[in-house]
């Protein structure tokens, strides 16, 4: 049976690889007959009506979902193709209260046409009450319209659909995570809708450990937390962890009633990270640094001659003492990028995500190219496009060890060498500089 999925027109690179994965967390089969970012609707085959309502019902991106009833570029068109596919259910519908409704894109109806247009479709045997309110069955007529059509005064649609509604998505949760009514935020904390997204796209769900390991004030970690899966999360900056008093990650999971789903956070450094090397999460997802406001750090020293050893003052470790300050060294972002991947081969379950946004220059001559692993297969890439740069959500399916060819796992790669922050991360340079807009 076909169905019509009814997308919001933004974020249209995400559309897609958001519904695959939801498709994927229910197991649903998903085949795709039409879709395009320039139109919120999406033509798809779903085994049910129950699979097509599951499919959506945590979307974020999704408005709602349709049982076709029919399709054409014309009204006619439409009215043969309603008899012809979808007659033998009409008495399934006959004494249901109903009611109808007109959704447009990118065109507009009058009340006037609104009405003229229902009218229409009076061959359709209903004999139920007619109900604003309170009904059994809704039934939409889908327009789609050429761009600027009444500018050019173009007076039909371009294609045309009589579809019955089966149910919404989770879009109205997303002005419960506004980042305007959260206790404990800051200037790079993920917006609501993308981080509800980024969560649906690495399969965020009950029973499922999910960590952040650059965790800030804790985006990721609400939004898995809010589809039930137990949220980890770590940051190499202990102050975005702890806060201010109160005002804290906690207060973030305890102002939404997400405590049980809160795991842990801690202060750590995921290039000499404290977890032991098992595969234990079944998803990862992060907003790494970009290291555009100060180059990216990690632990260690800006001296490679210097060891490990331990430092006393007073007669006493240093590292052990309140005020202790661990000394941080330049750092390669594309080095960083590698150790995200690394990181995820041997903490990842089998088919387990990693999902991570990495910036780029829209200019293709200077953009950051997309990480490779051998035992990582890419499953979307999606883009939020900027002014002269982009940022792309990259997410990744842990390959069972079974399945990754012995030839394909890779040689221990070369420690980048760096001096200033600039040459560690071409994308800094770039921001600084300017990146050049269609090679200008």
């Amino acid at each position: 049976m076909e169905y019509m999925i009814r997308f919001t027109q933004s974020h249209e690179t995400f559309r897609l690889a958001e519904i695959e994965a939801l498709a994927v967390f229910e197991g649903i089969k998903l085949e795709v007959i039409s879709y395009s970012l320039d139109s919120p609707f999406c033509l798809v085959k779903l085994p049910s009506e129950e699979a097509a309502i599951r499919l959506v019902r945590r979307s974020i991106l999704a408005k709602s979902v349709y049982e076709v009833w029919g399709k054409a570029s014309t009204y006619e068109g439409l009215f043969d193709s309603i008899r012809a596919e979808s007659q033998h259910l009409w008495p399934l519908y006959e004494t249901c209260s109903f009611k109808f409704s007109v959704d447009t894109f990118q065109g507009s109806r009058t009340p006037a046409e609104q009405r003229n247009l229902i009218e229409r479709f009076g061959f359709l045997p209903f004999e139920g009450p007619i109900k604003m309110k309170g009904f059994d069955q809704e039934f939409c007529i889908l327009e789609e319209w050429v761009h600027d059509s009444a500018a050019f005064g173009i007076q039909d649609p371009q294609s045309v659909c009589l579809a019955r509604y089966l149910g919404s998505s989770a879009r109205d949760i997303i002005a419960k995570y506004d980042l305007k009514k959260r206790k404990y935020i800051s200037t790079t904390s993920m917006d609501a809708e993308l981080s509800l997204v980024t969560a649906n796209i690495t399969l965020a769900g009950p029973g499922k450990l999910f960590y952040d390991p650059f965790v800030g004030t804790g985006s990721f970690s609400v939004a898995c937390a809010h589809f039930g899966a137990l949220a980890f999360g770590s940051d190499i900056d202990g102050r975005n962890i702890r806060g201010k008093g109160k005002v804290n990650i906690l207060a973030n999971f305890d102002q939404y009633g997400l405590m049980p789903q809160f795991g842990d956070s801690f202060v750590a450094d995921l290039t000499n990270t404290p977890l032991r090397a098992a595969r234990l999460f079944d998803g990862i997802l992060c907003d790494p640094p970009y290291g555009v406001r100060e180059g990216l750090k990690v632990l260690g020293s800006r001296d490679p001659t210097k060891g490990r050893e331990v430092v006393y003052l007073n007669g006493k470790a240093h590292h052990t003492e309140e005020d202790y300050i661990p000394p941080k060294r330049p750092y390669s972002f594309l080095a960083m990028l590698d150790d995200i991947l690394d990181f995820a081969t041997f903490s990842l379950v089998d088919n387990g995500r990693l999902s991570f946004w990495m910036p780029t220059a829209n200019d293709e001559n200077q953009e950051i190219q997309v990480p490779q692993h051998p035992c990582l297969e890419i499953t979307s890439i999606c883009t939020q496009t900027f002014n002269r740069w982009s940022r792309r959500l990259i997410t990744y399916r842990r390959i069972p060890d079974s399945e990754v060819p012995a030839e394909a796992i890779r040689e221990q790669r070369a420690k980048e060498q760096g001096i200033s922050a600039d040459d560690l991360n071409p994308f800094r340079k770039g921001y600084f500089k300017g990146f050049k807009l269609n090679g200008k």
